[in-house]
């Protein structure tokens, strides 16, 4: 099973620091986030991963390189300036994803959730990991009932961004820049889109403050003799 890092975006919450290094590579618990993710990864047995980039992106290059030294193979798909947004980046790598499903996990956020524990098979188009509605998405992304997602519903959760993908989720859709918002929604209303509730910890590291908290977070994990 192969899976795909998504790190196009441009980090304009975490300006000026993202003005001359990518947010993925701003370092927690003294590692990388990106870093952090690869590790997560592997431990899991997902070792053949696909990273997009745009803003910096030959940054991201020169530090993880061909991914070697973190025990995994990494392919880039680089995007034009800009980005392609979420659904146009996916839709773009699809060549390198030649694995059916495929992990997809947003480079911005940090997580204990195993990889392990996502489906290698799926029942329709997409397996989504949902979590626990943070301070700042107070009404949540999607609905869960009974393993289903569901665009509304009670209680409303967040996509963690973290999912398993099939191939034909994308089938009908050009290349170009697009959402993928729409692509599940539209997946969903047709009852293809599993999902799951995860109750452990998830940050979405968005902004300096939440950078900074999860990096003290960590560090003191490390200073206490724990792994961060």
């Amino acid at each position: 099973m192969k899976a795909m890092i998504l790190a196009a975006g441009r980090g304009e919450r975490m300006r000026p620091l993202t003005d001359d290094i990518p947010k993925l590579l701003l370092e927690v618990g003294g590692k990388p986030l990106i870093v952090h993710t690869i590790e997560a990864l592997a431990g899991a047995g997902v070792r053949e991963l696909v990273i997009n980039y745009a803003h910096l992106g030959e940054k991201i290059v020169d530090r993880l390189g061909d991914g070697h030294t973190l025990g995994v193979k990494i392919r880039y798909s680089p995007e034009s300036a800009g980005a392609l947004e979420t659904g146009g980046g996916i839709f773009n790598a699809l060549a390198l994803l030649d694995s059916d499903p495929f992990v997809v996990v947003n480079g911005d956020v940090w997580t204990d959730y195993s990889f392990a524990r996502l489906p290698r098979q799926l029942s329709g188009h997409a397996h989504l990991v949902l979590v626990d509605n943070p301070p700042h998405l107070k009404n949540g992304d999607f609905a869960l009932h009974n393993k289903q997602v569901a665009v509304t519903g009670e209680p409303m959760l967040t996509f963690s961004g973290i999912a398993v993908y099939a191939h034909a989720l994308f089938h009908g859709c050009k290349a170009g820049r697009f959402a993928l918002a729409p692509v599940l929604t539209a997946a969903m209303e047709r009852g293809l889109v599993t999902g799951e509730h995860y109750r452990g910890q998830w940050v979405d590291v968005g902004t300096q403050e939440r950078w900074r908290a999860l990096d003290r977070q960590l560090c003191a994990r490390i200073t206490q003799g724990g792994l961060p």
